[in-house]
Protein backbone atom coordinates (compact mmCIF):
# COMPACT_ATOMS: atom_id res chain seq x y z
CA UNK A 1 0.00 0.00 0.00
CA UNK A 2 1.20 3.52 -0.89
CA UNK A 3 1.74 6.29 1.55
CA UNK A 4 -1.24 8.47 0.58
CA UNK A 5 -3.15 5.52 0.30
CA UNK A 6 -2.48 5.11 3.63
CA UNK A 7 -3.05 8.50 4.57
CA UNK A 8 -6.61 8.27 2.83
CA UNK A 9 -7.54 5.30 4.99
CA UNK A 10 -6.22 6.74 7.69
CA UNK A 11 -8.42 10.17 7.27
CA UNK A 12 -11.30 7.62 6.16
CA UNK A 13 -11.01 5.84 9.29
CA UNK A 14 -11.46 9.00 11.08
CA UNK A 15 -14.48 9.85 9.52
CA UNK A 16 -16.39 6.15 10.62
CA UNK A 17 -15.31 7.12 14.22
CA UNK A 18 -16.92 10.26 14.12
CA UNK A 19 -20.24 8.44 12.78
CA UNK A 20 -19.94 5.72 15.26
CA UNK A 21 -19.52 8.32 18.18
CA UNK A 22 -23.07 10.34 17.42
CA UNK A 23 -24.52 7.12 17.31
CA UNK A 24 -24.60 5.95 13.69
CA UNK A 25 -23.61 2.48 11.95
CA UNK A 26 -21.63 3.29 9.21
CA UNK A 27 -22.39 -0.06 8.16
CA UNK A 28 -26.18 -0.73 7.10
CA UNK A 29 -28.06 -4.09 7.80
CA UNK A 30 -29.90 -3.63 5.02
CA UNK A 31 -32.04 -1.02 2.87
CA UNK A 32 -35.09 -1.08 1.11
CA UNK A 33 -34.57 -0.53 -2.77
CA UNK A 34 -37.38 0.10 -5.31
CA UNK A 35 -35.68 0.33 -8.41
CA UNK A 36 -32.28 -0.34 -10.42
CA UNK A 37 -30.61 2.55 -12.05
CA UNK A 38 -31.52 0.49 -15.30
CA UNK A 39 -34.83 0.24 -13.93
CA UNK A 40 -35.44 4.31 -13.11
CA UNK A 41 -33.89 5.20 -16.92
CA UNK A 42 -36.33 2.80 -18.77
CA UNK A 43 -39.29 4.03 -16.53
CA UNK A 44 -38.68 7.40 -16.90
CA UNK A 45 -37.21 7.81 -20.30
CA UNK A 46 -40.28 9.79 -21.29
CA UNK A 47 -39.51 12.79 -19.00
CA UNK A 48 -38.86 15.73 -21.09
CA UNK A 49 -36.30 18.38 -20.07
CA UNK A 50 -36.78 20.31 -16.89
CA UNK A 51 -39.52 18.06 -16.37
CA UNK A 52 -40.52 16.61 -12.88
CA UNK A 53 -42.31 13.10 -11.93
CA UNK A 54 -43.66 12.93 -7.97
CA UNK A 55 -43.39 9.28 -8.22
CA UNK A 56 -40.79 8.37 -5.20
CA UNK A 57 -37.88 5.42 -5.77
CA UNK A 58 -35.47 4.24 -3.80
CA UNK A 59 -32.08 3.16 -5.36
CA UNK A 60 -28.75 2.60 -3.87
CA UNK A 61 -25.04 1.83 -4.93
CA UNK A 62 -21.86 3.31 -4.89
CA UNK A 63 -20.55 6.75 -5.30
CA UNK A 64 -18.68 7.44 -7.96
CA UNK A 65 -18.79 11.14 -8.30
CA UNK A 66 -19.16 13.50 -5.88
CA UNK A 67 -19.77 17.67 -6.44
CA UNK A 68 -20.33 20.11 -3.97
CA UNK A 69 -21.93 23.33 -4.76
CA UNK A 70 -22.68 25.44 -1.77
CA UNK A 71 -26.01 24.48 -0.36
CA UNK A 72 -25.94 22.10 -2.88
CA UNK A 73 -24.80 18.74 -4.66
CA UNK A 74 -24.70 16.23 -6.95
CA UNK A 75 -23.40 13.00 -7.03
CA UNK A 76 -23.66 9.99 -8.78
CA UNK A 77 -24.33 6.05 -7.85
CA UNK A 78 -23.66 3.16 -9.82
CA UNK A 79 -24.74 -0.58 -9.11
CA UNK A 80 -25.33 -3.38 -11.11
CA UNK A 81 -27.00 -2.09 -14.05
CA UNK A 82 -25.82 1.05 -14.68
CA UNK A 83 -25.76 4.60 -12.96
CA UNK A 84 -28.04 7.56 -11.82
CA UNK A 85 -27.38 11.24 -10.74
CA UNK A 86 -28.55 11.83 -7.56
CA UNK A 87 -28.95 15.83 -5.76
CA UNK A 88 -28.75 16.76 -2.34
CA UNK A 89 -30.34 20.58 -1.86
CA UNK A 90 -30.31 22.35 1.44
CA UNK A 91 -33.95 23.24 0.97
CA UNK A 92 -34.70 19.54 1.13
CA UNK A 93 -32.32 18.02 3.25
CA UNK A 94 -31.55 21.06 5.25
CA UNK A 95 -27.84 22.96 5.65
CA UNK A 96 -26.12 21.74 8.07
CA UNK A 97 -27.06 17.48 6.79
CA UNK A 98 -25.91 19.21 3.12
CA UNK A 99 -22.74 19.76 4.87
CA UNK A 100 -21.96 16.65 7.03
CA UNK A 101 -22.69 14.42 3.98
CA UNK A 102 -20.37 16.69 1.91
CA UNK A 103 -17.65 16.61 4.97
CA UNK A 104 -17.85 12.87 5.32
CA UNK A 105 -18.97 11.25 2.19
CA UNK A 106 -16.22 10.08 -0.16
CA UNK A 107 -16.06 8.20 -3.16
CA UNK A 108 -16.79 4.44 -3.34
CA UNK A 109 -19.11 4.66 -0.11
CA UNK A 110 -22.50 3.06 -0.84
CA UNK A 111 -25.53 5.09 -0.33
CA UNK A 112 -28.79 4.21 -0.65
CA UNK A 113 -31.63 7.23 -1.27
CA UNK A 114 -35.54 7.81 -1.88
CA UNK A 115 -36.99 10.62 -3.78
CA UNK A 116 -38.97 11.79 -7.10
CA UNK A 117 -37.69 11.68 -10.44
CA UNK A 118 -36.58 15.11 -12.16
CA UNK A 119 -34.71 15.98 -15.07
CA UNK A 120 -31.90 18.39 -15.56
CA UNK A 121 -32.26 21.23 -18.03
CA UNK A 122 -28.55 19.13 -19.34
CA UNK A 123 -30.70 16.54 -20.01
CA UNK A 124 -30.00 14.14 -17.19
CA UNK A 125 -32.59 11.86 -15.29
CA UNK A 126 -31.91 12.93 -11.55
CA UNK A 127 -33.19 11.28 -8.48
CA UNK A 128 -34.03 14.34 -6.10
CA UNK A 129 -32.81 13.24 -2.51
CA UNK A 130 -35.26 13.97 0.25
CA UNK A 131 -33.56 10.86 2.14
CA UNK A 132 -30.17 9.68 2.59
CA UNK A 133 -28.89 6.30 3.97
CA UNK A 134 -24.80 5.82 4.38
CA UNK A 135 -24.78 1.99 3.87
CA UNK A 136 -21.21 0.95 3.94
CA UNK A 137 -18.36 3.54 4.67
CA UNK A 138 -15.11 2.72 2.00
CA UNK A 139 -12.47 3.53 4.17
CA UNK A 140 -9.86 2.05 0.97
CA UNK A 141 -9.97 5.03 -1.96
CA UNK A 142 -11.36 3.38 -5.78
CA UNK A 143 -8.69 2.42 -8.27
CA UNK A 144 -7.92 5.69 -9.67
CA UNK A 145 -10.67 7.59 -9.69
CA UNK A 146 -13.28 5.57 -11.56
CA UNK A 147 -11.05 5.93 -14.54
CA UNK A 148 -10.89 2.38 -15.09
CA UNK A 149 -8.05 -0.03 -13.20
CA UNK A 150 -5.81 -0.52 -16.34
CA UNK A 151 -2.79 -2.51 -14.08
CA UNK A 152 -3.52 -6.43 -15.78
CA UNK A 153 -1.70 -8.32 -12.65
CA UNK A 154 -3.95 -5.93 -10.12
CA UNK A 155 -7.03 -6.21 -12.47
CA UNK A 156 -6.86 -10.66 -12.03
CA UNK A 157 -5.22 -10.20 -7.70
CA UNK A 158 -8.21 -7.95 -6.90
CA UNK A 159 -11.20 -8.61 -9.44
CA UNK A 160 -13.50 -6.63 -6.87
CA UNK A 161 -11.29 -3.36 -8.27
CA UNK A 162 -11.41 -4.51 -11.62
CA UNK A 163 -15.30 -4.89 -11.75
CA UNK A 164 -16.20 -2.29 -9.61
CA UNK A 165 -14.18 0.33 -11.81
CA UNK A 166 -14.41 -1.32 -15.68
CA UNK A 167 -18.51 -2.17 -16.95
CA UNK A 168 -16.95 -3.86 -19.87
CA UNK A 169 -15.61 -6.45 -17.40
CA UNK A 170 -18.70 -7.16 -15.41
CA UNK A 171 -20.52 -7.37 -19.16
CA UNK A 172 -18.22 -10.06 -19.79
CA UNK A 173 -19.13 -12.32 -17.12
CA UNK A 174 -22.64 -11.18 -17.66
CA UNK A 175 -22.19 -12.98 -21.05
CA UNK A 176 -20.11 -15.90 -19.69
CA UNK A 177 -23.34 -17.05 -17.30
CA UNK A 178 -25.81 -16.59 -20.39
CA UNK A 179 -23.53 -18.79 -22.11
CA UNK A 180 -23.90 -21.44 -18.93
CA UNK A 181 -27.60 -20.79 -19.59
CA UNK A 182 -27.68 -21.67 -23.08
CA UNK A 183 -25.50 -24.64 -23.08
CA UNK A 184 -27.39 -25.94 -20.31
CA UNK A 185 -30.82 -24.88 -22.06
CA UNK A 186 -29.43 -27.06 -24.76
CA UNK A 187 -29.18 -30.16 -23.32
CA UNK A 188 -32.36 -30.07 -21.53
CA UNK A 189 -34.03 -29.58 -24.68
CA UNK A 190 -32.40 -32.33 -26.04
CA UNK A 191 -33.59 -34.90 -23.21
CA UNK A 192 -29.96 -34.85 -21.80
CA UNK A 193 -30.17 -34.80 -17.48
CA UNK A 194 -28.02 -33.30 -16.05
CA UNK A 195 -25.83 -34.99 -13.30
CA UNK A 196 -23.23 -34.62 -10.67
CA UNK A 197 -20.17 -37.08 -10.13
CA UNK A 198 -17.46 -37.08 -7.22
CA UNK A 199 -14.35 -34.02 -7.02
CA UNK A 200 -12.57 -36.30 -4.60
CA UNK A 201 -11.67 -39.48 -6.61
CA UNK A 202 -9.69 -43.00 -5.43
CA UNK A 203 -8.55 -43.15 -9.08
CA UNK A 204 -7.95 -39.88 -11.27
CA UNK A 205 -9.16 -41.30 -14.75
CA UNK A 206 -10.58 -39.94 -17.66
CA UNK A 207 -8.00 -37.88 -19.26
CA UNK A 208 -4.45 -37.60 -19.71
CA UNK A 209 -3.12 -34.86 -16.84
CA UNK A 210 -1.50 -34.87 -13.92
CA UNK A 211 -3.66 -34.81 -11.28
CA UNK A 212 -3.52 -32.89 -7.69
CA UNK A 213 -3.34 -34.63 -4.44
CA UNK A 214 -4.99 -34.94 -1.33
CA UNK A 215 -5.70 -36.89 2.07
CA UNK A 216 -8.68 -37.86 3.41
CA UNK A 217 -7.94 -38.53 7.15
CA UNK A 218 -10.96 -39.71 8.56
CA UNK A 219 -10.54 -42.93 5.78
CA UNK A 220 -6.91 -42.95 6.02
CA UNK A 221 -6.94 -43.07 2.10
CA UNK A 222 -5.43 -40.37 -0.94
CA UNK A 223 -7.84 -39.03 -3.15
CA UNK A 224 -7.29 -37.08 -6.24
CA UNK A 225 -8.98 -33.71 -7.58
CA UNK A 226 -10.56 -35.30 -10.55
CA UNK A 227 -9.22 -34.58 -13.98
CA UNK A 228 -12.24 -35.47 -15.82
CA UNK A 229 -15.64 -36.83 -14.80
CA UNK A 230 -15.83 -39.30 -17.87
CA UNK A 231 -15.61 -42.70 -16.13
CA UNK A 232 -18.85 -41.98 -13.49
CA UNK A 233 -20.63 -40.40 -16.18
CA UNK A 234 -19.94 -43.71 -18.61
CA UNK A 235 -20.91 -45.76 -15.23
CA UNK A 236 -24.30 -44.08 -15.51
CA UNK A 237 -25.07 -45.04 -18.74
CA UNK A 238 -24.37 -48.62 -17.59
CA UNK A 239 -27.00 -48.18 -15.08
CA UNK A 240 -29.70 -47.15 -17.99
CA UNK A 241 -28.95 -43.11 -17.78
CA UNK A 242 -29.02 -42.97 -21.97
CA UNK A 243 -28.60 -38.93 -21.87
CA UNK A 244 -26.23 -37.35 -19.01
CA UNK A 245 -24.36 -34.41 -19.43
CA UNK A 246 -22.02 -32.60 -16.53
CA UNK A 247 -21.43 -28.78 -15.84
CA UNK A 248 -18.11 -29.78 -14.09
CA UNK A 249 -14.94 -28.06 -12.50
CA UNK A 250 -11.87 -29.95 -13.10
CA UNK A 251 -8.14 -29.29 -11.83
CA UNK A 252 -5.09 -30.54 -13.64
CA UNK A 253 -1.73 -29.99 -11.85
CA UNK A 254 -0.72 -27.99 -14.71
CA UNK A 255 1.42 -24.73 -15.97
CA UNK A 256 -0.68 -21.30 -16.24
CA UNK A 257 -0.81 -19.57 -19.76
CA UNK A 258 -3.52 -17.72 -21.44
CA UNK A 259 -4.85 -20.69 -22.63
CA UNK A 260 -4.53 -22.68 -19.11
CA UNK A 261 -5.74 -22.54 -15.66
CA UNK A 262 -5.26 -25.52 -13.33
CA UNK A 263 -9.10 -24.97 -12.00
CA UNK A 264 -11.15 -24.84 -14.87
CA UNK A 265 -14.45 -25.48 -16.27
CA UNK A 266 -15.97 -28.29 -18.81
CA UNK A 267 -19.57 -29.76 -19.73
CA UNK A 268 -19.05 -33.56 -20.49
CA UNK A 269 -22.00 -35.40 -22.18
CA UNK A 270 -22.88 -38.58 -23.15
CA UNK A 271 -25.52 -40.42 -25.33
CA UNK A 272 -26.09 -43.69 -25.92
CA UNK A 273 -26.75 -45.27 -29.09
CA UNK A 274 -25.03 -42.94 -31.21
CA UNK A 275 -21.23 -42.32 -31.76
CA UNK A 276 -18.52 -39.44 -32.37
CA UNK A 277 -19.99 -38.51 -35.80
CA UNK A 278 -23.12 -38.01 -34.23
CA UNK A 279 -21.10 -36.39 -31.17
CA UNK A 280 -19.23 -33.96 -33.97
CA UNK A 281 -22.82 -32.81 -35.04
CA UNK A 282 -23.96 -32.32 -31.43
CA UNK A 283 -21.17 -30.26 -31.15
CA UNK A 284 -21.24 -27.85 -33.71
CA UNK A 285 -24.67 -27.31 -32.76
CA UNK A 286 -24.08 -26.13 -29.10
CA UNK A 287 -21.73 -24.00 -30.03
CA UNK A 288 -24.06 -22.29 -32.67
CA UNK A 289 -26.76 -22.50 -30.42
CA UNK A 290 -24.82 -20.46 -27.76
CA UNK A 291 -23.59 -18.04 -30.05
CA UNK A 292 -26.84 -17.29 -31.63
CA UNK A 293 -28.61 -17.32 -28.28
CA UNK A 294 -26.49 -15.14 -26.65
CA UNK A 295 -25.26 -12.61 -29.35
CA UNK A 296 -27.46 -13.01 -32.07
CA UNK A 297 -25.54 -14.17 -34.90
CA UNK A 298 -23.34 -16.76 -36.28
CA UNK A 299 -20.29 -14.63 -37.21
CA UNK A 300 -18.12 -13.67 -34.71
CA UNK A 301 -14.65 -11.44 -34.74
CA UNK A 302 -12.26 -12.82 -32.18
CA UNK A 303 -9.03 -11.01 -31.88
CA UNK A 304 -8.98 -9.50 -35.11
CA UNK A 305 -10.22 -13.55 -36.94
CA UNK A 306 -13.85 -13.54 -38.54
CA UNK A 307 -14.97 -16.19 -37.90
CA UNK A 308 -17.86 -18.52 -38.97
CA UNK A 309 -20.01 -20.72 -36.36
CA UNK A 310 -22.24 -21.53 -39.11
CA UNK A 311 -22.70 -25.99 -39.11
CA UNK A 312 -21.57 -28.16 -40.51
CA UNK A 313 -17.93 -27.39 -39.77
CA UNK A 314 -14.60 -29.20 -42.15
CA UNK A 315 -13.37 -32.67 -40.48
CA UNK A 316 -9.85 -33.33 -41.53
CA UNK A 317 -7.71 -36.48 -40.38
CA UNK A 318 -4.88 -35.76 -38.43
CA UNK A 319 -2.17 -37.39 -40.83
CA UNK A 320 -3.80 -35.38 -43.54
CA UNK A 321 -3.49 -32.06 -41.50
CA UNK A 322 0.03 -32.43 -41.34
CA UNK A 323 0.91 -32.83 -44.65
CA UNK A 324 -0.97 -30.60 -46.13
CA UNK A 325 -1.33 -27.75 -43.40
CA UNK A 326 2.39 -28.39 -41.93
CA UNK A 327 4.04 -29.47 -44.52
CA UNK A 328 5.67 -32.50 -43.39
CA UNK A 329 6.56 -35.23 -45.34
CA UNK A 330 4.81 -38.12 -43.46
CA UNK A 331 7.05 -40.70 -45.31
CA UNK A 332 10.30 -38.74 -45.16
CA UNK A 333 11.10 -38.77 -41.17
CA UNK A 334 14.49 -39.55 -40.63
CA UNK A 335 16.89 -38.17 -38.10
CA UNK A 336 17.76 -35.09 -39.33
CA UNK A 337 14.14 -34.24 -40.32
CA UNK A 338 13.11 -35.14 -36.91
CA UNK A 339 16.22 -32.88 -35.66
CA UNK A 340 14.59 -30.38 -38.28
CA UNK A 341 10.73 -30.74 -36.94
CA UNK A 342 11.86 -31.01 -33.39
CA UNK A 343 14.67 -28.90 -32.80
CA UNK A 344 14.66 -28.25 -29.26
CA UNK A 345 13.95 -31.96 -27.95
CA UNK A 346 16.91 -33.87 -26.78
CA UNK A 347 18.40 -36.93 -29.62
CA UNK A 348 17.12 -39.55 -27.25
CA UNK A 349 13.72 -38.28 -26.72
CA UNK A 350 12.94 -37.91 -30.30
CA UNK A 351 14.09 -41.63 -31.15
CA UNK A 352 11.65 -42.89 -28.34
CA UNK A 353 8.53 -41.05 -29.59
CA UNK A 354 6.48 -44.09 -30.56
CA UNK A 355 4.10 -43.37 -34.16
CA UNK A 356 1.69 -42.13 -32.66
CA UNK A 357 2.94 -39.72 -29.98
CA UNK A 358 5.27 -38.68 -33.07
CA UNK A 359 2.33 -37.83 -35.20
CA UNK A 360 0.32 -36.10 -32.26
CA UNK A 361 3.78 -33.87 -31.35
CA UNK A 362 3.94 -32.59 -34.74
CA UNK A 363 0.68 -32.36 -35.57
CA UNK A 364 0.89 -30.04 -31.82
CA UNK A 365 3.51 -27.80 -33.35
CA UNK A 366 2.75 -27.33 -37.14
CA UNK A 367 -0.62 -27.31 -37.46
CA UNK A 368 -2.77 -26.59 -34.43
CA UNK A 369 -1.91 -22.74 -34.43
CA UNK A 370 -2.85 -23.05 -38.35
CA UNK A 371 -6.83 -23.68 -37.56
CA UNK A 372 -8.48 -20.76 -37.25
CA UNK A 373 -12.10 -21.38 -38.19
CA UNK A 374 -13.90 -24.12 -36.04
CA UNK A 375 -12.39 -27.76 -37.71
CA UNK A 376 -12.69 -31.05 -36.42
CA UNK A 377 -9.40 -32.90 -36.66
CA UNK A 378 -10.61 -36.59 -36.91
CA UNK A 379 -8.77 -40.02 -37.17
CA UNK A 380 -6.35 -40.02 -34.25
CA UNK A 381 -4.25 -42.46 -32.84
CA UNK A 382 -4.94 -45.48 -31.26
CA UNK A 383 -2.20 -45.49 -28.48
CA UNK A 384 -3.22 -41.90 -27.30
CA UNK A 385 -6.63 -42.84 -27.13
CA UNK A 386 -7.45 -45.11 -24.14
CA UNK A 387 -10.64 -44.47 -23.81
CA UNK A 388 -12.24 -44.29 -27.36
CA UNK A 389 -13.36 -47.29 -29.61
CA UNK A 390 -11.04 -47.88 -32.87
CA UNK A 391 -12.11 -46.69 -36.02
CA UNK A 392 -13.85 -49.52 -38.23
CA UNK A 393 -11.29 -50.90 -40.97
CA UNK A 394 -8.58 -48.21 -39.89
CA UNK A 395 -5.46 -50.04 -38.02
CA UNK A 396 -4.20 -48.53 -35.07
CA UNK A 397 -6.32 -45.75 -35.56
CA UNK A 398 -9.40 -44.12 -32.73
CA UNK A 399 -13.11 -42.94 -33.54
CA UNK A 400 -12.59 -39.41 -32.26
CA UNK A 401 -12.13 -36.05 -32.64
CA UNK A 402 -10.98 -33.02 -31.68
CA UNK A 403 -12.51 -29.52 -32.25
CA UNK A 404 -9.73 -26.66 -33.15
CA UNK A 405 -10.92 -22.99 -33.27
CA UNK A 406 -8.63 -19.74 -32.92
CA UNK A 407 -5.51 -21.99 -32.90
CA UNK A 408 -6.45 -23.88 -29.74
CA UNK A 409 -8.59 -27.15 -28.96
CA UNK A 410 -12.01 -26.67 -27.76
CA UNK A 411 -13.78 -30.08 -27.64
CA UNK A 412 -12.60 -33.44 -27.77
CA UNK A 413 -15.07 -36.31 -28.18
CA UNK A 414 -15.32 -39.67 -29.73
CA UNK A 415 -17.27 -43.36 -30.04
CA UNK A 416 -16.95 -44.81 -26.32
CA UNK A 417 -14.84 -48.32 -26.17
CA UNK A 418 -17.56 -50.57 -24.41
CA UNK A 419 -15.51 -53.75 -24.85
CA UNK A 420 -14.04 -54.82 -21.64
CA UNK A 421 -11.60 -56.62 -22.61
CA UNK A 422 -9.74 -54.34 -24.57
CA UNK A 423 -10.82 -51.60 -22.39
CA UNK A 424 -9.14 -53.47 -19.32
CA UNK A 425 -5.73 -54.21 -21.90
CA UNK A 426 -5.50 -50.19 -22.74
CA UNK A 427 -5.22 -49.66 -18.88
CA UNK A 428 -2.32 -52.00 -18.67
CA UNK A 429 -0.71 -50.13 -21.97
CA UNK A 430 -1.48 -47.06 -19.62
CA UNK A 431 0.45 -48.48 -16.65
CA UNK A 432 3.20 -49.60 -18.45
CA UNK A 433 3.58 -45.75 -19.93
CA UNK A 434 3.29 -44.65 -16.39
CA UNK A 435 6.48 -47.12 -15.28
CA UNK A 436 8.52 -45.18 -17.81
CA UNK A 437 7.99 -42.37 -16.02
CA UNK A 438 4.29 -40.59 -18.22
CA UNK A 439 2.75 -39.15 -15.18
CA UNK A 440 -0.17 -38.21 -17.43
CA UNK A 441 -0.72 -41.87 -18.02
CA UNK A 442 -4.27 -43.25 -17.08
CA UNK A 443 -4.37 -45.43 -13.82
CA UNK A 444 -6.08 -48.88 -13.52
CA UNK A 445 -9.77 -48.34 -12.99
CA UNK A 446 -10.50 -52.34 -12.19
CA UNK A 447 -14.14 -50.77 -11.02
CA UNK A 448 -14.89 -49.13 -14.14
CA UNK A 449 -13.89 -52.40 -15.98
CA UNK A 450 -16.12 -54.44 -14.06
CA UNK A 451 -19.33 -51.91 -14.85
CA UNK A 452 -18.41 -52.42 -18.59
CA UNK A 453 -18.50 -56.24 -17.75
CA UNK A 454 -22.28 -55.24 -17.23
CA UNK A 455 -22.41 -54.15 -20.86
CA UNK A 456 -22.67 -50.30 -21.69
CA UNK A 457 -24.46 -49.55 -24.68
CA UNK A 458 -22.58 -48.05 -27.93
CA UNK A 459 -22.37 -44.22 -26.93
CA UNK A 460 -20.50 -40.83 -28.10
CA UNK A 461 -19.12 -38.65 -25.46
CA UNK A 462 -17.71 -35.64 -26.03
CA UNK A 463 -16.27 -32.92 -23.44
CA UNK A 464 -16.24 -29.01 -24.13
CA UNK A 465 -13.82 -26.60 -22.41
CA UNK A 466 -16.25 -23.78 -21.07
CA UNK A 467 -13.62 -21.21 -20.51
CA UNK A 468 -12.26 -21.49 -24.00
CA UNK A 469 -15.68 -21.01 -25.42
CA UNK A 470 -16.77 -18.14 -23.41
CA UNK A 471 -13.25 -16.60 -24.69
CA UNK A 472 -14.42 -17.18 -28.10
CA UNK A 473 -17.70 -15.80 -27.43
CA UNK A 474 -16.65 -12.44 -25.48
CA UNK A 475 -13.41 -12.30 -27.58
CA UNK A 476 -10.93 -12.57 -24.71
CA UNK A 477 -7.36 -13.04 -25.37
CA UNK A 478 -6.33 -15.14 -21.61
CA UNK A 479 -8.58 -17.42 -20.32
CA UNK A 480 -7.98 -15.27 -17.19
CA UNK A 481 -10.20 -12.73 -18.81
CA UNK A 482 -13.07 -15.11 -18.28
CA UNK A 483 -12.19 -16.64 -14.98
CA UNK A 484 -13.60 -13.80 -11.98
CA UNK A 485 -10.60 -15.34 -9.59
CA UNK A 486 -7.71 -17.10 -11.56
CA UNK A 487 -5.08 -18.68 -10.25
CA UNK A 488 -1.88 -16.36 -9.07
CA UNK A 489 1.36 -17.23 -7.47
CA UNK A 490 0.86 -15.25 -3.99
CA UNK A 491 2.64 -12.07 -3.65
CA UNK A 492 5.00 -12.54 -0.86
CA UNK A 493 5.69 -15.80 -3.26
CA UNK A 494 6.82 -12.89 -5.96
CA UNK A 495 8.52 -10.67 -3.24
CA UNK A 496 10.88 -13.77 -2.15
CA UNK A 497 12.17 -15.21 -5.39
CA UNK A 498 12.82 -11.16 -6.09
CA UNK A 499 14.68 -11.22 -2.98
CA UNK A 500 15.98 -14.27 -3.78
CA UNK A 501 17.63 -13.04 -6.68
CA UNK A 502 19.21 -10.15 -5.66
Amino acid sequence: MSEETSEIEAIRREKVAAIRARGENPYAFKFDRSHSAAQVQEQFKGLGEAGHDPTEVSVAGRLLTLRGHGKTAFATLGDQSGSLQIYLKADILGLERVKGLLHELDLGDIVGVSGPIFRTRTGELTVEVHSFSLLTKSVLPPPEKWHGLKDVEMRYRQRYLDLMSNPEVRESFILRSRILRAVRGFFEQRGFLEVETPILQPIAGGAAARPFTTHHNALDIPLFLRIAPELYLKRLLVGGFERVFEMNRNFRNEGVSIKHNPEFTMVECYQAYTDGSGMMELTEQLIAHAAQSCLGTLKVDYQGASLDLTPPWPRLPMAQAVRELGGVDLGALDASALARLLPDMAPAQREALSPGKLLEELFSRHVEAKLIQPTFITDYPLEISPLAKPKAGAPGLADRFELFMVGRELANGFSELNDPEDQHARFEEQLKARAKGDDEAAMMDEDFVTALKHGMPPAGGMGLGIDRLVMVLTNAASIRDVLLFPLMKPLAADAAAEEGKA
